[in-house]
């Protein structure tokens, strides 16, 4: 599959000109300002139909308040933007291609511009911005400008259909620019001729129906619904061949979530054309190779594929189709473990490289930031269906290490301050901005959207799933329950789940990550409970519960390295679910050895120092530190791990560090097997592996008795 020029490429975004203010002191400023909430600001939310497929629900955004903490902070970031970006600045591409006045705003820039052939797509990001942040804060300006958005847009969709120029087939046509890269895309035409115009189309429809979903704006479902049937209009008549050739052409066929947004529409209408027209964009190949579990990603672009198979979801909920739900689930898993970079993020340039290629594709230009949003929706999705702790493992991991790492930690009004593509590499560093890119809209998603996973509920509302510990409080009327957590997450310590308000039985599920190999307690109301806490799953704690009960959990954190699956001496350094960096500004890897440091408790913090701050570490010279702050700092995320010898301590035996098939070193297979008790424990094990390792030709007589001499010389102890 060829592969042009990435999008990214041909942008050359302008320098930006924000204030670079510290992100404590941003966080301050956002707090000083009182939010302005008012009766006329409490609109009713109208959200879409629960589908009967779904064992577990999600709580909506006003349900889940986020407490102190970098995600609030962070999130403060954001609304600045939200509240002080102008509206008409979003809404210039729309009306200069309606032929209404423009009120002397410019378009955004990047890729808004008003010759942009995306043109329009910043703007739908723009409307789930402010209907997020609305739906989070309740703040009346921010209701105001979300209607006004919305207003203004239904008159440039009126105009274009009274005197547009060239007139659209339709009347329920809006976009940013005339139907002809619609018409073009029909006859095959390709990227950059044109770009991906249902793919601007999806975030125009998506932003209108957040509006109405989230904000209770009924003219953005109106507007929506016209939308949907010029969709049905343009497609519904075309021969199955055709738009599935369409839907293959790179870029130019992206159409984003497309399938996903019109069986939400067909859910609030119950119109059978915006049903018909979500099947439209069944992208049959690769459907039918994922339901079969036929991985045939190699080569194809992340970010157009991703939304597709939350989309399929979508259209299982709606026709019942089970290789809809099968696909999806299947895709899942191509991305989500052998082509998912150390911080949950895919991709090399905006593709999918082969399965398991992740050493071999380190650079400057992996985990489009777009792309990882696409996977947490899809994670988010399959876990309504199936609970499954494995998808909110990952969400934890993209959430904390990407999407978190992914905003600048300074304050903006004119730029959304995000990340595109964040390498991977030796010695590359975050860049900021975005402003009318792809992964710029989808940044000012991201941030104004922390709280949505961090409690789940079962459809018969008798269990509550605690996924992630982030502080916050949930507030469930139907119920009459407020939960409040207390947690310094993404630091370590005691997160506290305290019933503030509201009694009765409940299940209580708390996911135990899979990295909390270091012991998951939990106690209510001091008293520890005697339960069984596996690494990568729920425990469940049933009881009458009472105003004023609180539960403990503990999961402390233990430093770790992640292997490349290509190359495992290719590493990351993990602290519990942080992804830490070696601040470096070296273009090469850096090399680190471990072993020669361990302890009998073998564990990596006999080598990995803390600094002094807070998560903070040092190694061989170097500093680690967690991934989430969003500076400029040049990093590497792997490193290459070095132990070409077998040494104990001071003891070196002279012997190779051999490796075995699975890529595995004997000290990776013995210092598995730690803690030892004693050092006579240590000598008992090094014997026994050691003449494991005779036995399967990996070592001489010889050799077997110099590691075990080295193991006596050491003297270990804990």
């Amino acid at each position: 599959m060829s592969q042009p020029p990435t999008r990214r490429r041909l942008l050359t975004l302008a320098a930006g000109a924000a204030a670079a203010t510290p992100l404590v002191q941003a966080t301050s400023l956002a707090h000083a300002a009182p939010a302005a909430h008012t009766a006329a600001a409490q609109a009713p939310a109208a959200p879409l139909p629960v589908p009967s497929t779904w064992s577990v629900r999600p709580f909506s955004l006003d349900q889940v308040t986020l407490g102190e903490g970098v995600f609030r902070a962070k999130r403060d970031l954001m609304l600045g933007y939200a509240r002080s970006y102008p509206a008409d600045r979003v809404l210039a591409v729309f009306r200069a291609n309606a032929g209404l006045d423009t009120r002397g705003a410019r378009p955004p820039g990047g890729w808004e511009t008003s010759d942009g052939n995306l043109r329009g797509h910043y703007g739908g990001h723009f409307l789930t911005l402010i209907a997020q942040a609305y739906a989070d804060t309740r703040e009346a300006a921010l209701k105001t400008k979300l209607d006004y958005l919305v207003g203004a847009l239904g008159e440039c969709q009126a105009a274009l259909a009274e005197r547009g120029t060239p007139r659209p087939s339709h009347p329920g046509f809006l976009a940013a620019y005339p139907e002809t890269q619609f018409v073009l895309l029909e006859s095959y035409t390709t990227y950059p001729t044109i770009w991906a115009p249902y793919y601007t189309c999806h975030k125009i429809m998506r932003g209108l129906l957040d509006a109405h979903t989230l904000a209770g704006n009924a003219q953005a479902l109106t507007i929506a619904s016209k939308m949907g049937d010029w969709v049905h209009s343009r497609l519904g008549g075309l021969p199955k061949a055709q738009l599935e050739r369409m839907w293959s052409i790179y870029i130019a066929g992206e159409y984003g979530g497309m399938n996903e947004v019109m069986a939400d529409l067909h859910a609030l209408t119950g119109r059978a054309e915006h049903l018909a027209a979500a099947r439209c964009f069944d992208n049959t190949t690769l459907l039918d190779a994922c339901a079969q579990d036929r991985d045939i990603l190699d080569g194809r672009h992340a970010n157009q594929h991703i939304p597709q198979f939350t989309g399929y979801l979508r259209l299982f909920d709606e026709t019942g189709e089970a290789r809809y739900a099968e696909a999806a689930r299947n895709f899942w898993g191509m991305v989500a473990g052998p082509r998912t970079y150390s911080l949950g993020g895919t991709g090399q340039g905006e593709m999918f490289k082969a399965r398991g290629a992740i050493a071999a594709t380190l650079d400057d230009k992996n985990a489009e930031t777009c792309a990882t949003y696409n996977m947490l929706k899809l994670s988010r999705q399959l876990f309504f269906r199936e609970p499954d702790a494995a998808r909110m493992d990952y969400y934890e991991r993209g959430l904390t290490n990407h999407i978190l790492a992914s905003r600048r930690d300074v304050a903006s009004t004119g730029s959304p301050e995000v990340t595109y593509f964040v390498g991977m590499g030796p010695g590359v560093v975050r860049e900021y901005g975005n402003t009318g890119t792809c992964c710029g809209g989808t940044g000012m998603e991201n941030h104004t959207k922390y709280q949505d996973s961090v409690y789940f509920r079962s459809a018969d509302g008798n269990a509550l799933y605690v996924n992630l510990y982030l502080a916050s409080t949930l507030r469930w009327p139907e119920r009459g329950l407020v939960v409040e957590q207390t947690s310094a997450y993404p630091a370590e310590g005691v997160r506290t789940l305290t019933f503030r308000e509201g009694a009765g039985a409940l299940d209580l599920k708390l996911r135990v990550p899979s990295w909390a190999t270091g012991g998951f307690t939990v106690t209510v109301n001091g008293v520890r409970q005697q339960v069984d806490a596996v690494p990568g799953s729920y425990l469940t704690l049933s009881r009458n519960w009472r105003r004023g009960d609180r539960v403990g959990i503990s999961a402390p954190y233990r430093l770790r390295v992640e292997r490349a699956l290509d190359d495992p001496t290719v590493q990351s350094v993990f602290f519990g679910p942080l992804l830490l960096v070696a601040r470096s500004p070296e273009a090469g890897f850096r090399t680190f050895s471990f072993y020669k440091d361990f302890t009998l408790r073998g564990d990596l913090a006999d080598a990995v120092r803390p600094e002094g701050r807070p998560l903070h570490f040092t190694t061989h010279g170097l500093t680690l530190a967690p991934f989430f702050a969003g500076d400029d700092v040049r990093y590497h995320a792997y490193f290459r791990r070095s132990e070409p010898v077998v040494v104990f301590g001071t003891a070196n035996s002279g012997v190779p560090n051999r490796t075995r098939g699975d890529g595995r070193t004997f000290l990776d297979v013995f210092w598995g097997q730690a803690p030892f008790a004693t050092s006579e424990a240590f000598v008992r094990a090094v014997r026994a592996l050691a003449g494991d390792w005779v036995s399967e030709g990996r070592f001489t007589g010889a050799e077997r008795d110099a590691v075990v001499a080295a193991a006596v010389r050491a003297g270990l102890r804990r």
